[in-house]
């Protein structure tokens, strides 16, 4: 099993980007657990400190401790229910931006590769043909460098598997820069984080009928140092 130190950054207020009767929609930090992990150490994180702000908050989806953006919470449990219909039928749209190693050949395509978890080194996943869980992500080159060493890609999951960002990427040869898991020890190292942001989520709202389209932009440049 493989273990991270967790050092949660400090607790600096929320970055709340939509609020309504129903729901809140945050900026969360990277580095930061959405939901309590195994252990005291692992305690503090983003709903953790929404609800003691806001106690009747429920957490509806999460991100990877090491992946900033986006994330939506319910605030009473009829929109709990409903939200967490809107993502398991996959109405809700997801983007995100990565900074990943190398030059992607192809303007766009799609990573259509099941993921299973990978139980003896859990929480990594791996891809497995057999036994996997269908995963799909759709891919597009956003900025290359003209050197080769990296490219800025535009992400949208059609899925909502464990890590399946960061796998489908690595399975693509193209890692992302701070990735802990999955990247060599040279791209894991040239990025102070994770570079994955999730940057933009857009739905109808289950109980106003109502779209709603938030935005973040991702916190780092282009280049893993930038």
């Amino acid at each position: 099993m493989t273990s991270l130190v967790y050092h949660p950054p400090a607790d600096e207020g929320l970055k709340i980007l939509y609020q309504d009767d129903s729901c809140l929609i945050l900026d969360k930090p990277s580095g930061l657990l959405t939901v309590p992990g195994r252990g005291a150490e692992k305690a503090d994180c983003l709903a953790a400190r929404v609800q003691r702000r806001v106690p009747q908050a429920l957490t509806v989806h999460r991100l990877d401790m090491g992946t900033s953006g986006l994330v939506l919470m319910a605030l009473n449990p009829q929109a709990h229910r409903a939200f967490n219909r809107l993502f398991e039928q996959r109405h809700m749209e997801k983007h995100y931006v990565a900074l990943v190693a190398g030059r992607v050949a192809a303007d766009e395509g799609v990573v259509d590769l099941p993921l299973l978890t990978d139980w003896p080194n859990r929480p990594r996943q791996k891809v497995d043909l057999i036994d996997g869980k269908p995963s799909i992500t759709r891919f597009r080159v956003l900025a290359r460098d003209p050197a080769g060493r990296w490219s800025r890609l535009s992400l949208s999951p059609l899925t909502g598997r464990s890590h399946q960002l960061r796998v489908h990427l690595q399975s693509l040869g193209h890692p992302i820069f701070g990735d802990e898991l999955y990247a060599d020890a040279n791209t894991r190292d040239a990025a102070p984080r994770l570079l994955l942001h999730a940057e933009r989520l857009a739905f109808i709202h289950p109980l106003t009928g109502q779209p709603v389209a938030v935005s973040s932009p991702a916190p780092f440049g282009d280049g893993p140092e930038a």
